[in-house]
Parts: C-alpha cells; sequence; structure tokens
C-alpha cells in the first residue's frame, strides 16, 4: 500500500486498530445528532428561490462524483437551463465565500471548483456553507444549482440528490468513519432520487457511469502543437486523488506502460515533487491535477481528460425528473 492509499483496513480486510473502532461510536453519535437537530426543527435548512440538485457520496475519499457533475451541468445546458455550482471548496486556504474566476487559484478556490469553472465556464462560488456560496450565484442568472459533495450538508435545502457510489471499492468494510470509510451508512442512499455506480457492476436499484478517457491535452498552454505520447508509449503517470489507483488503471487499460506516482487527494504540488521526471518520459495527470501544476508545467507534461458517460436509463430518468414542477425555474 502507497501512503496515498486509503487504510488497510477499510478495504484490504486487515484487522480494524483499537483507536479506530473506539472512535467509531463518536463519529456515529455526532452524525446522529447532526440529523437529529434537522429533524426536529431545532434548526431549518436554508432554501434558495432556486432548484437545487445535490451530487454526493456516503464514503470519504474519491467516487467520481465531479465528473458527474460536469455531465449534469451539460445535461442542464441542453434543456437551456442555466446552472450554477457550489462547493466547499477541499484543501482551499481561506474560509470566505467567494466566486471562482478565470484568475483564481486552486490554493484560493479549490482543485475540484476551479476545475469544474475551466470546463463549463458556469459560475461557481465555494463556501464552507453552502447557502453563503449560492448568495453568490443568485445575481449571476443561474436558475438551478448544483451542489458538489453536498450530501451531508443538511443545512442546505434540496429538491434532488444524486448519491455516486465506487462500484469496485463500494462500501469496504462496511463501517463508520475512521473503522471504515462509510460517512453515512448505506441506509442513506434508500433517501436519495438516484444512486449511480461508476464503473463496476450496479447493485439492484442503481444506475451505470462510466468515465471515458478523452485525447490527451498540454498541462502548459504554451506545449500545444507537440504530439502527445501513444500506447504502448511509457508514461510517468502523477494522481493525487481520493483513489490514485482507478487513474492508473485507465491508463494502462489504454496500453500505457505506467509509472505510478500517487500523491494524497488535494495534494498541494510543488517543485521538488516531481524530482523523478528527467525529461525521458513524457508525464500525464489528472485534470484535478493539472489545474494546480500550470506554473510547473513542462512541454512534455499532458492531461487525461475524463467524460462521464451515463448509462441511456439514467440520462433519460434524469431527463425525465428534470422536467417535474419542483425543478422548474422559480
Amino acid at each position: 500500500m502507497s501512503r496515498t492509499d486509503a487504510p488497510a483496513f477499510w478495504y484490504g480486510g486487515a484487522p480494524i486498530p483499537l483507536w479506530a473502532r473506539v472512535l467509531e461510536p463518536a463519529y456515529r453519535t455526532l452524525r446522529a445528532a447532526h440529523r437529529a437537530v434537522y429533524a426536529s426543527r431545532l434548526r431549518r435548512p436554508w432554501r434558495a428561490p432556486v432548484p437545487v440538485i445535490v451530487v454526493g457520496n456516503i464514503t470519504a475519499g474519491g467516487s467520481g462524483k465531479t465528473p458527474l457533475v460536469l455531465a449534469l451541468v451539460d445535461l442542464l445546458r441542453a434543456q437551456g437551463r442555466h446552472p450554477g455550482v457550489v462547493s466547499r471548496g477541499y484543501g482551499r486556504s481561506g474560509r470566505a465565500a467567494c466566486r471562482v474566476g478565470a484568475a483564481s487559484s486552486a490554493a484560493a478556490v479549490g482543485d475540484e471548483p476551479l476545475l469544474i469553472h475551466q470546463c463549463t465556464g458556469v459560475p461557481v462560488a465555494v463556501a464552507p456553507r453552502r447557502a453563503e456560496a449560492v448568495r453568490l450565484l443568485l445575481d449571476a442568472g443561474v436558475d438551478v444549482i448544483v451542489a458538489d459533495d453536498g450530501l451531508q450538508h443538511a443545512a442546505l435545502a434540496r429538491d434532488l440528490e444524486i448519491a455516486v457510489v465506487d462500484g469496485v471499492r463500494r462500501f469496504g468494510n462496511g463501517r463508520l468513519l475512521p473503522a471504515g470509510p462509510l460517512r453515512d451508512t448505506p441506509a442513506r442512499l434508500r433517501r436519495v432520487d438516484f444512486v449511480v455506480c461508476n464503473n463496476g457492476t450496479p447493485a439492484a436499484g442503481e444506475f451505470s457511469m462510466r468515465l471515458q478517457p478523452l485525447p490527451l491535452e498540454p498541462v502548459a498552454p504554451a506545449a500545444a502543437g507537440t504530439a502527445p505520447p501513444v500506447p504502448p508509449a511509457e508514461v510517468h503517470a502523477v494522481a493525487g486523488l481520493g483513489d490514485p489507483q482507478r487513474f492508473f488503471a485507465t491508463l494502462r487499460a489504454q496500453g500505457y506502460r505506467v509509472q505510478a506516482h500517487p500523491f494524497p487527494d488535494h495534494h498541494a504540488y510543488r517543485a521538488a515533487d516531481f524530482a523523478f521526471d528527467d525529461g525521458r518520459l513524457p508525464l500525464l495527470m489528472t485534470g484535478k491535477d493539472a489545474v494546480k501544476c500550470r506554473a510547473l508545467a513542462r512541454a512534455h507534461w499532458w492531461v487525461q481528460p475524463v467524460r462521464a458517460e451515463l448509462a441511456a436509463e439514467l440520462r433519460d430518468a434524469l431527463l425525465v425528473r428534470l422536467r417535474k414542477p419542483d425543478l422548474a425555474p422559480r
């Protein structure tokens, strides 16, 4: 296991350490208390004047939420809607609510919000309290909000919930944090509108989604025109994700011979992180990593973009749901 992998006891069958077993009930109690505050109406979620769609998951680490957000934004725009995206902006340096713009840095707004803005051009805002982010977008002409990773954020009322499940790792050992990878129990999935299985085989009631690789793009715009590597080229591969191995497997499935360099999720890259790169091999990375590496990039560095390919049944079901009155512009 690399230093960036999830603990071996989450997914690998290793014994759960005593400290993790002791802390699991505390996490369960905190989650239950959080839910009870809103269920008892001691605190009421804030309802936006436009429909809110939440995309989230019940596990710690990546499951494919951001590619689904991008696909959902495209679907909404194809229906003539004007979506905006809100996010916590995990890993950023500040906590104040702010809009994501062309001059924003990943350090200031978070890597995933910056990637979403660059890929779609739609208004994006970040804040620990999602309601504050939504308010920043209301003057931008949005008529629907997509919340990236907001399933556990009960303070924001929502009109539609979509949960993404990693189809390969699923729920690991089935334990709550920190004894396992779960932020909520699988029972939470019974209360969402759609459960989307990213890769793997969908369980009953789940819809399928697969991440399809797109043509390579240069990390540094100045490198445009340089020929990208093609399989079976040997490449360095960099991934700072919740599950870096998924990215490496995507490259190997295309035929690349991969020298893998995993980093922690949301890693803030420095030049020293690329000491292995002597220029002899192309270097491939994810879009989430590339938004943090533009200033460091060399001509042989490439982004491997991916697109979420939604099953026809999921796409049709989403289109039907988006036409319901509660998701219509208000």
